[in-house]
């Protein structure tokens, strides 16, 4: 059946896609938000001042709802643990780069995620990857380099961790479909968000211990530097993160239970264009023609993989 059939004849294919087109739109929001933010505070007190307000507005969502019930032992149970661990990860490395690179590259090495996922699918699944599955896998590989264009001037340090979490990503969409299937929307967000403030209680120890050069701080305070004072300014902002990323974990959920996932993941990369608009609009960053190139070969792998030939080709 075709897209625009589904469309047609179910209307929770056509509330999945606007969900899932407007949870893009709102992380890319959210991420133009946390890029100007960045020269306020480090990382660290970002990551565990927002999971800590985005865990109290759970917690009302939980009690509207009625999920109150075994919900912390779950949130913490091994394997939903696990996909929040490798989830922190991925954030850890997106949002570490992004006062350093574009938010279109920062998001197309983050959107080599599905090709990551058909492999490691692969593996823990048993299920050949397919013709169609290894012509994403080289297109993929194709764009990154398009994109990274190693060896040139263009060539930035900082596109590759974004990169590398989408490994992690990966990781964490794999269990989430072979062992989190059950679990609650508002248990996987509530695990999620403890996780990433344990990781940002890490990243700020690690600093404390490491106590680097002042010159390295002073090079790279968002990363390096120690906790500051919270203006109030600075808590309107975390609120309204806090709000976004509750929103966006909850919006990507509906979408993923109103359509087929295959159809929804195609639809995420909705995102790049957004992030293309806010570089231009916001940052005044014009992709070049090889960015470019690999922007539309990533995204086009990244159909290609989750697309649902390519899924029932690897499960015959």
């Amino acid at each position: 059946m075709s897209l625009s059939a589904s469309a047609t004849l179910s209307p929770g294919v056509s509330r999945g896609l606007i969900m899932i087109v407007g949870a893009m739109l709102i992380t890319s929001v959210q991420d133009v938000i946390f890029k100007l933010f960045s020269s306020a505070l480090p990382l660290g007190q970002i990551f565990v001042l927002r999971a800590m307000l985005a865990i109290l507005l759970l917690m009302v969502l939980a009690a509207v709802h009625h999920v109150q019930r075994g919900l912390w032992a779950q949130a913490l149970s091994r394997w939903v643990l696990l996909r929040s661990a490798l989830m922190t990860l991925f954030f850890l490395a997106f949002y570490g780069s992004i006062p350093f690179a574009s938010l279109a590259v920062l998001g197309a090495g983050a959107y080599t995620a599905p090709i990551f996922v058909v492999l490691l699918a692969a593996y823990f699944s048993a299920e050949p990857v397919g013709f169609r599955g290894w012509i994403a896998v080289a297109i993929g590989f194709a764009g990154v380099l398009f994109l990274l264009q190693p060896g040139t001037e263009a060539f930035s340090i900082w596109a590759l961790p974004p990169v590398v979490g989408a490994g992690f990503y990966a990781m964490a969409h794999v269990i989430t479909r072979l062992k989190c299937r059950d679990v609650s929307t508002v248990t996987l967000a509530l695990s999620l968000k403890l996780a990433i403030m344990a990781g940002g209680l890490l990243a700020s120890l690690g600093v404390l211990l490491w106590q680097p050069d002042q010159a390295l701080v002073a090079a790279y305070p968002y990363l390096l530097g120690r906790w500051q004072p919270v203006s109030q300014q600075d808590w309107g902002i975390l609120c309204i993160l806090a709000v976004l990323t509750v929103a966006i974990g909850l919006s990507i959920a509906g979408a993923y239970k109103a359509a087929q996932p295959t159809t929804v993941a195609t639809f995420e990369y909705s995102y790049l264009v957004f992030a293309v608009a806010w570089d231009i609009l916001v940052f005044q960053v014009v992709p070049g023609m090889a960015s470019a190139l690999g922007l539309v070969m990533i995204a086009g792998a990244g159909w290609l993989a989750m697309h649902p030939a390519t899924v029932a080709t690897a499960r015959r």
